[in-house]
């Protein structure tokens, strides 16, 4: 299970709309393989989640982990290892909140983006079972986030307010402390 390098912005792959797995895909090896690879990558660079483009695979696949024990994420309820294949996202709840993002493809910046509050996603498991899940603020965020790098889209593309993108060092010093917002590590 060897971390993989992740991709950051700039490269391509980045920006394709990832294909989806046909279902002999699923039960693979290769694909078991590749999101073992997957979760060592995030726990290497710890993220709470990653998407395969992001470590070079164009396919629907993405995982989310938040960790009970996370220090980068005080506060925030654990959210068990799950793969997310071939996901389809519903909103549930268009009401807006924001969360300063960071994300493993877009090093050493944060930024200030507002996302539906409650989503649904519908995906497949490792097992090609059909599964739902409906997901609320913080987690809605997440899911958000991280099923947009299979569509091809960075947080940076959802950033309304250019002047609320930041270098992590300019977000501690000026933005992190901010009455009423969120805040949202990579």
């Amino acid at each position: 299970m060897p971390i993989r390098p992740v991709l950051t912005i700039g490269n391509p792959l980045l920006r394709r709309v990832a294909r989806d797995l046909e279902p002999a895909e699923i039960r693979s090896r290769a694909l078991r393989a590749l999101l073992d690879d997957m979760v060592e990558t995030m726990h290497h660079e710890e993220g709470i989640g990653i998407a395969a483009p992001q470590v070079g695979e164009s396919v629907q696949a993405a995982i989310i982990e938040i960790d009970v024990e996370s220090s980068r994420y005080p506060g925030q309820e654990p959210f068990g290892l799950r793969v997310f294949l071939n996901p389809r996202v519903t909103v549930l709840d268009p009401t807006e909140q924001g969360f300063w993002e960071g994300c493993l493809s877009v090093p050493n910046l944060r930024g200030f983006v507002e996302r539906p509050r409650r989503v649904r996603v519908d995906y497949l498991d490792v097992d090609a079972h059909e599964r739902t899940i409906e997901a609320e603020g913080f987690l809605a965020t997440v899911f958000q986030h991280e099923l947009d790098h299979l569509q091809g889209v960075l947080y940076v593309d959802r950033i309304r307010d250019m002047t609320r993108l930041a270098t992590i060092e300019d977000y501690l010093r000026y933005w992190r402390e901010t009455p009423g917002e969120e805040h949202l590590p990579d």
